[in-house]
């Protein structure tokens, strides 16, 4: 393990040798749509350059996430995953077009995920051109259905049909580099939708506004006392409606997450905001329905279990400081089925989520040489006990 960290940094430099392989992957990927539940297009381009790079095997489950194994030297030690989610937030309706510049790359969802798929399928011929041999399996996943109202269904299916037992895996996110997820919180992602009447009620003494009704539910949500331990937070991420400025909105949609590091909490405060939707649907007699969108529950890993600690090592190694907050990746699926897991960011970048989202090219190599170094100390037999 000690003579893996201290040839780390000069891994860097063999990695910017072969950069132009790892950017073109990138561009094959993000400039590839992939919309949560229309990923067949990226799990061929998946698919066929795994193929093009020779790995042992490629294939999908039943639920069509894409898979490469590279076969280890010990075929009867458990597997080591290495996965990254292929949907991104766009629709198909979007230009794709990736501009690569000296120093970064722009493009939709080019930092949530196309740089960490494109680094996933980079592996193979990156061990290949290290001369890199591991004693387990390697198995290089893609996971369909993971963001939003995807829920991490590819993952959790992958994980309940997989047989064979998992050693450890890696989960590969695009930002930030340093960020180090061994633990995630419980949380309930949900959205409410308020309709009211579009005909005169008799009823109604005036027309409500849909979203003022909504108005309404954030200021009741606003007065919900929040415990400070165990650490608990509501946000309140979206709110959308109405047709034009001068017209009453009939129908409109709020968006919102619960977090916390303990499920009670998280199912407790569902249950307060369900009454309060009740009570302001009957006070203002419209449709208004609360719909679960995703949740996890709460999982990790204690920061002395031999992954975290050696993760922490082969960061520090390559002169990254760590930062750990709670995740909603598939982290927490592989920690629910008793499978050792770390999260990691690759690289840097701006402007998450729009369609000028741009990632910088020189920290990714760091960023790569950190996967490798936890694949290592993982096969090394860090996880055995």
């Amino acid at each position: 393990m000690n003579r893996c960290l201290r040839d780390l940094p000069e891994m860097v430099d063999e990695l910017r040798a072969i950069r132009e392989t790892i950017i073109t992957n990138i561009l094959l990927i993000g400039q590839t749509p992939a919309p949560t539940f229309k990923e067949k297009r990226r799990t061929t381009v998946f698919l066929d350059r795994l193929a093009d790079f020779q790995v042992d095997e490629c294939t999908t489950d039943g639920y069509r996430n894409p898979i490469g194994i590279i076969h280890g030297k010990n075929p009867d030690l458990p597997q080591i995953f290495v996965s990254a989610h292929l949907d991104i937030f766009f629709t198909k309706k979007m230009v794709y077009n990736y501009t690569v510049a000296e120093k970064t790359i722009t493009g939709p969802g080019v930092m949530d995920n196309s740089v960490g798929v494109g680094v996933l399928l980079s592996l193979p011929f990156i061990f290949q051109r290290l001369n890199l041999a591991f004693e387990s399996d390697i198995v290089l996943a893609g996971a369909i259905q993971s963001i939003g109202r995807g829920n991490l269904r590819g993952v959790r299916h992958l994980l309940k049909t997989w047989k064979k037992p998992i050693r450890a895996a890696v989960c590969i996110e695009g930002g930030e580099l340093g960020r180090l997820n061994y633990f995630s919180d419980g949380m309930i992602r949900a959205e409410v939708e308020c309709h009211t009447p579009r005909e005169p009620g008799l009823a109604h003494k005036y027309r409500p506004n849909a979203i003022l009704v909504l108005n309404d539910v954030i200021n009741e949500i606003l007065t919900l006392k929040l415990p400070q331990r165990p650490r608990s937070k509501i946000v309140i991420g979206t709110i959308e409606g109405g047709v034009n400025h001068g017209a009453i909105a009939y129908d409109a949609t709020l968006g919102f997450e619960i977090r916390s590091h303990e499920d009670r909490i998280v199912k407790d405060l569902y249950n307060d905001i369900k009454d309060i939707i009740e009570g302001i649907r009957h006070e203002h007699q419209v449709d208004l329905n609360l719909k679960t969108i995703s949740n996890l529950n709460a999982n990790r890993l204690p920061y002395n279990h031999p992954l975290v600690k050696c993760s922490v090592d082969v960061l520090h190694a390559l002169s990254i400081d760590p930062v750990s907050d709670p995740t909603e990746s598939a982290l927490s699926i592989f920690l629910s089925r008793k499978v050792p897991a770390v999260t990691i960011g690759v690289t840097n970048g701006y402007n998450y989520y729009q369609e000028d989202a741009t990632m910088e090219i020189e920290p990714m190599f760091k960023g790569i040489a950190q996967i490798i170094g936890i694949i290592g100390a993982i096969d090394s037999g860090v996880c055995d006990a």
